[in-house]
């Protein structure tokens, strides 16, 4: 994976210097292109030789759900003329990697046995700045498995507060 993530970091970062003006933007329809470019069925349509770059890229503007801007269409562009559609995911990571430092913030998923409200989420999101001491961009998903309690992960930290986790740390206590 670290090859991805050299293909793409000079993608990412050229398109954070050229839209600097304008990350929001830049963040949404790029979120948008890295999502469609994730497809399979897309990727091997775009790997075949038989199929030219303006079809690929007909095929991606197609299927998103906005109008892209020209700068969008430009980058697409040469992200396909390049073969790096594949990598497309990554670089929109990267890109909200450098929006997020120069925000000082950070991505934060909170994995939740059940459905989170409004206000419980506010609760968590307040704890979780205090704890990790920046402010965060919660995403949540659903993962029934974990009984109860949360799990949240921030870059490469893990806070586990489930159940579960705490059903495998009296396990482990049992059977040593």
């Amino acid at each position: 994976m670290a090859e991805l993530a050299t293909i793409a970091r000079p993608y990412a970062e050229a398109l954070f210097e050229a839209s600097a003006s304008d990350l929001e933007g830049a963040s949404v329809w790029l979120s948008e292109l890295a999502a469609i470019a994730d497809n399979a069925q897309l990727q091997q349509f775009a790997g075949n030789p038989n199929v030219s770059a303006q079809q690929v890229f007909e095929v991606v503007s197609g299927v998103a759900k906005t109008t892209l801007p020209a700068a969008a269409q430009n980058f697409l562009h040469a992200v396909i003329d390049n073969g790096r559609l594949s990598v497309l995911p990554e670089i929109a990571t990267q890109f909200r990697a450098l929006k997020n430092a120069q925000k000082g913030s950070s991505d934060a998923v909170v994995y939740s046995a059940f459905p989170l409200d409004a206000s419980a989420l506010a609760g968590v999101s307040s704890a979780l700045e205090k704890r990790f001491g920046r402010q965060l961009n919660l995403s949540v998903e659903l993962q029934p498995e974990l009984i109860g309690g949360i799990r949240v992960v921030v870059g490469d930290e893990v806070l586990d507060t489930s159940v579960k986790a705490r059903l495998e740390q009296m396990k482990v206590a049992l059977t040593a």
